[in-house]
Formats: structure tokens, C-alpha cells, sequence
């Protein structure tokens, strides 16, 4: 449509058409492809992301934790090439013992647990999970407090959108993180292990690989329900320091005082939650419960409910918060 300017006489006011003023504004129609509500979660959960991966603190984290994954990965090529090359002679020790050098190779992977079981790879969740605590911590009110501080979140509430999809989008930017930390160099070990053992691995040990995705699901489902609640209430980063310091610090070493020092029913150790994900995902890596240390250990329904109980109250405290806020549309 051809755009005409009015020009207004002399003593005139200017009268803009609506084709005229929309020139102005320089609209441009939407011409893409309208999406449902639902897919917001994903945009939601990618601008949360962006503003955790800008910090170069995250990246500083991020490659210690993964340092204890590359003593995992290194440490299993170095064990395959020992077993190798050291020669089937045996070596005397102390002038009387002769010992061969692939059984102390053996014996050190049994040691280390860089046998491929999931031993291994609930060692490698158990490491990993400090580093995730401690990112989280620091992370918690960039990705969720500056929405409550800042009044943002008005800003996704007044879209069509629900509230769950602003739950979901916050949840699946720290179950991306978490799963970065854990679940992915579970993942890589499990398959270098039997490229390096034999195919047979992945036939009768494809257990390990469900057990590590269920794993990984237990600390997603729990660590985000947890992190967007507390960043939600506190807002800021040092108090999001301290409540953590508090959960995953303190309450381990209080649960390890009344139980193993002063003698307590073990019910009092599932106050450390860390402990009762490290419960829950032995089971799922189908690991007996009597190889965790300390001993005892709580029932794992019992450790199950605790965690299903904290994910519950999360979800219902996170509703209420956001019903509170006031929206204009």
C-alpha cells in the first residue's frame, strides 16, 4: 500500500493516519510461525543459561569439576595401557615374594574403582556434587532472585503464559548445568570403558547406562526444585551462600554427630539430603547399600520420601510465591 504524507495548512494541527503513524514506528508484522505457550519454556530456560555462562567465575568452576573427571578418563588409559605393556614375568619382591605386575594393576583399579561397576560411577557423582553445590549457590540469584528483586518476573507473567512454564524454564536451566557436571561424564566414562573392555560391556552392563540417566534425574529433579525455591526467598547471593553452607555443609556434619558420634537412631542422618540422593542413586546404579560409608545407613523408601517430601513442599511454596505476584496485562 502506497504511503501518503498529509501535509496540515497554516494554523493546523498535524493528523496522523494510522498507515502514517505505523510507518513511523517502523512496525514490522510478525511473519514466523506461532508457537504454543508452552514451547516459552525453552527461550525461558536459554536466557537463564546466557546469564550464567557469561560469568568467567562459572567457567573457572566449571573446569574444576572437571578436573576429577579427567582422573577418571586419564586414569583408566593409563590402567589399560600398564595391563598391556607390563610383561607376564614375574618380579620379585623383598627377594622371597614374586608377585606379577598386572595383578598390582588390578589391584590398584579394584582400589581406585575404576573397574567400570557403579561403584565408579557413584564415586564420580559423589566428587562432582561438591562442585555443583558451590556453582549453584552462586548462580541461584542470577537465574532466579534478580526476578524477584528486580521485578522481572511480572514481565513473564503477563505473556500467555502459565506459571509452570516459568517454573519449568527456571528448573531446566539448572537440570542443563547439573547434568553438564554429572550425568554427561558418567556418560562419557561408561562408553570409553567399554570401548576399552569389549561390546559385551554395553549388552549385559546397559543397566549402568539406565542407572545413570535415573541418577542424574534424582539430582535434576531435586537440586532445581530446591535452588529456584531458596533463590526465590532469599534473592540475594550471600544468603543463597549461607542457606546452602547450611543444607549440603552443615546438616551432613550434624547428621554425622548424632548418628556416628553420639550414638543416635539412624533416622537422624537423612537431614543431610546430599546423603539421601547418594542413597537413592545407589540404588539406581544397583549398588548395595552396605558399601556406603559411613555405616548405617537409612532405608532407602525412608530416604525416598525424605526427598520426595522437600521436592513437594518446594513446588507448593514456589506456587504460592508466584500467585502472590501482582500482574498487570
Amino acid at each position: 500500500m502506497q504511503q501518503t504524507d498529509v501535509k496540515p495548512r497554516a494554523g493546523q494541527t498535524s493528523v496522523l493516519t494510522p498507515h502514517s503513524s505505523l510507518g513511523l514506528l517502523h512496525y514490522r508484522p510478525w511473519r514466523g510461525e506461532f508457537h504454543p505457550p508452552a514451547w516459552s519454556v525453552w527461550p525461558i530456560a536459554r536466557v537463564g543459561l546466557a546469564m550464567i555462562l557469561r560469568r568467567k567465575i562459572f567457567w573457572v568452576l566449571y573446569a574444576l569439576g572437571l578436573t576429577i573427571f579427567l582422573v577418571f578418563f586419564f586414569g583408566q588409559y593409563m590402567l589399560a595401557w600398564a595391563e598391556t605393556q607390563l610383561a607376564e614375568q614375574n618380579v620379585s619382591v623383598a627377594g622371597f615374594v614374586s608377585v606379577r605386575p598386572q595383578t598390582w594393576v588390578r589391584v590398584f583399579r579394584e582400589i581406585m574403582k575404576l573397574n567400570g561397576t557403579g561403584e565408579m560411577y557413584r564415586n564420580l557423582f559423589w566428587y562432582q556434587g561438591y562442585m555443583i553445590m558451590v556453582v549453584l549457590a552462586l548462580a541461584g540469584s542470577i537465574l532466579v532472585g534478580n526476578d524477584f528483586q528486580f521485578g522481572s518476573l511480572p514481565f513473564y507473567l503477563a505473556k500467555p503464559l502459565a506459571p509452570w512454564h516459568y517454573l519449568f524454564g527456571k528448573c531446566l536451566a539448572v537440570g542443563v548445568f547439573v547434568n553438564l557436571m554429572t550425568t554427561l561424564p558418567a556418560i562419557i566414562l561408561y562408553v570409553q570403558y567399554g570401548l576399552l573392555d569389549s561390546w559385551d560391556y554395553f549388552v549385559h552392563d546397559a543397566h549402568l547406562f539406565f542407572g545413570i540417566l535415573a541418577y542424574g534425574l534424582v539430582l535434576t529433579i531435586t537440586m532445581s526444585l530446591l535452588l529456584v525455591a531458596t533463590a526465590s526467598w532469599l534473592r540475594r547471593t550471600v544468603p543463597m551462600i549461607m542457606a546452602w553452607t547450611t543444607v549440603f555443609f552443615f546438616f551432613p556434619v550434624l547428621a554425622g554427630a548424632l548418628v556416628d558420634g553420639l550414638h543416635y537412631p539412624v533416622r537422624w542422618r537423612l537431614i543431610d539430603l546430599w546423603n539421601d540422593m547418594y542413597v537413592v542413586g545407589n540404588y539406581c546404579l544397583r549398588v548395595d547399600l552396605g558399601t556406603i560409608r559411613p555405616q548405617p545407613q537409612p532405608p532407602l523408601h525412608e530416604a525416598t520420601a525424605v526427598l520426595g517430601a522437600v521436592c513437594l513442599l518446594c513446588l507448593i511454596y514456589l506456587i504460592r510465591r508466584i500467585r502472590a505476584v501482582e500482574i498487570v496485562k
